[in-house]
């Protein structure tokens, strides 16, 4: 019987393939000296007091006091170091452009006049400038789609990108530029179809002009709710003008398209020590055949990539974006001593009770999503890439908020690994959920549509799940829904906003 897995020669800790008991004696005739549970880490060789503890080749912390082999290591047993330094990373060091042959090259999707992507879904998306308007817009969808879109059958869905942002904030403070920058972009998302419908209340601070260009803003995309006399014109105009909008988008129709046009997101959440065997690989190798065939492909998530960014900078193409990885990373180093923490406030109690002990642990796994490929651009939060291939996407870690700043970068579609199980998801785009044990596919019934612990367990490659996991992109960017979409399990729209609130 097989009891851990080790993930490199140099490594002197192993992680639990199941809940192991005091006394068993594991792989290589190590006695086990505690109940260990699932995915954590076994101590391979004695390690002293302030010695390093390896895992993925790289350090993941200092032993607090004496370790002896065969006992359990968590979160209590070790010191973090410091963070790698930001000033010289070398770029360009390690390309790998002998990327896997994709086995499709095309997707059914939907044409966007002007837009770099193409959309995998057809939603009439309607803009708030304030939360104020929000609740009569919840109403006035709710109506929409009882009486309109019935009438419209090509249109997937409307849906209300809402936020707490645009009034009682400094909206000229110079972080300002983050959330507006996102509200602006999230509008392109090609799922929208181009159409623009912006909905505001009259007396808040992010005006039209901060958000739309010049020539849109006018009453065919653009209503103030403190323009009309009362609920029932403000109801009859949000519904006569939607109803202009879904006569256009029920025309598009899905064209065959070559991946190019594919913006794919990957995010994991709720990871465990498992995420950096089986979920995260798997997907960086459906990554690399995306990119391969030419599609874009983003990775974020700053903090779980903060400890591995010197093997990220060795995949950077140039100077330029190897310089502005460094100020994305200083400038959150910067943002979280400003609020009084470090990156040691991520991982979070989930991650460490599934294993992950310091935050430079499940950078290592978190990495693993972004496979093998170059690195062709570095972008904001929220901005929009002007290259094609992979990207890193310097959003902040939270699930929602990730996911949100994805989708004002252009995501048509995303993966999500997960090792604890969530049932995340987005309205705007379609989510594919990966976990990385089988004991989750099995617990979750339902919930997950790929299973990644096969790897684990030697069943499965991570090249055959990636594929399998390339597949079902390809096929949900045609149409085919996931199972958090067709069970309609949609989380709020969070704009990432590091400015001031007045």
């Amino acid at each position: 019987m097989r009891y851990v897995v080790k993930m490199r020669d140099k490594d002197n800790v192993a992680i639990a393939l199941h809940d192991i008991s005091k006394g068993t004696v594991i792989d290589g005739g190590i006695t086990v000296n505690d109940n260990v549970p699932q995915a954590h880490k076994i101590a391979l060789v004695d390690v002293p007091k302030g010695g390093s503890v390896l895992r993925y080749g790289v350090v993941l912390g200092y032993a607090k006091e004496d370790i002896s082999k065969g006992d359990w290591i968590n979160e209590n047993s070790l010191i973090l170091p410091k963070s790698p330094a930001l000033d010289e990373l070398e770029y360009g060091t390690e390309i790998d452009e002998d990327l896997p042959e994709p086995p499709r090259k095309t997707f059914m999707g939907y044409e966007v006049p002007g837009n770099e992507y193409a959309g995998t879904r057809n939603i009439l998306g309607i803009q708030t400038t304030v939360q104020c308007v929000v609740g009569i817009l919840n109403v006035a969808v709710k109506r929409m789609k009882e009486e309109l879109l019935p009438k419209y059958p090509n249109v997937d869905d409307i849906v209300v990108i809402s936020h707490a942002y645009g009034c009682g904030v400094a909206i000229d403070a110079p972080e300002a530029k983050v959330p507006i920058r996102a509200i602006r972009n999230i509008m392109k998302n090609p799922n929208f179809g181009g159409e623009l419908m912006v909905v505001g209340l009259g007396c808040e601070k992010l005006t039209p002009d901060k958000i739309m260009e010049k020539r849109d803003i006018n009453d065919d995309n653009f209503l103030l709710l403190q323009d009309h006399p009362g609920l029932k014109p403000i109801m009859a105009a949000i519904m006569e003008m939607a109803e202009k909008k879904l006569k256009v988008l029920d025309k598009r129709r899905r064209v065959e398209l070559p991946i190019s046009k594919l913006s794919v997101g990957m995010q994991c959440g709720g990871s465990d020590a498992f995420s950096g065997v089986t979920a995260n690989p798997a997907a960086g190798y459906a990554s690399d055949m995306l990119v391969q065939g030419g599609a874009t492909v983003m990775f974020s998530e700053v903090t779980e990539v903060r400890d591995g960014v010197p093997f990220i900078a060795q995949r950077v193409l140039d100077k330029p974006n190897c310089d502005k990885l460094a100020k994305e990373m200083s400038w959150y180093d910067n943002y979280l001593q400003a609020g009084g923490v470090d990156r040691s406030a991520n991982p979070s109690p989930g991650n460490k009770a599934g294993g992950l002990s310091t935050i430079v642990e499940k950078s290592m796994g978190s990495i693993a999503k972004s496979g093998a490929a170059p690195v062709s651009q570095v972008v904001s939060a929220g901005e929009i890439p002007s290259r094609h291939g992979l990207i890193f996407n310097a959003t902040p870690a939270s699930d929602f908020v990730c996911g949100t700043m994805q989708l004002a970068s252009g995501m048509g579609v995303q993966v999500f690994m997960t090792g604890r199980g969530t049932p995340y998801n987005l309205e705007a785009a379609p989510v594919i959920k990966v976990c990385s044990r089988t004991d989750l596919k099995d617990f979750w019934k339902g919930l997950i549509d790929i299973n990644a612990g096969s790897i684990a367990t030697g069943e499965k490659t991570v090249q055959e799940v990636g594929t399998e996991i390339f597949n079902m992109i390809i096929d949900t960017a045609s149409g085919k829904k996931p199972v958090a979409e067709d069970l309609g399990l949609f989380n709020d729209i969070c704009i990432f906003n590091p400015a001031p609130i007045t």
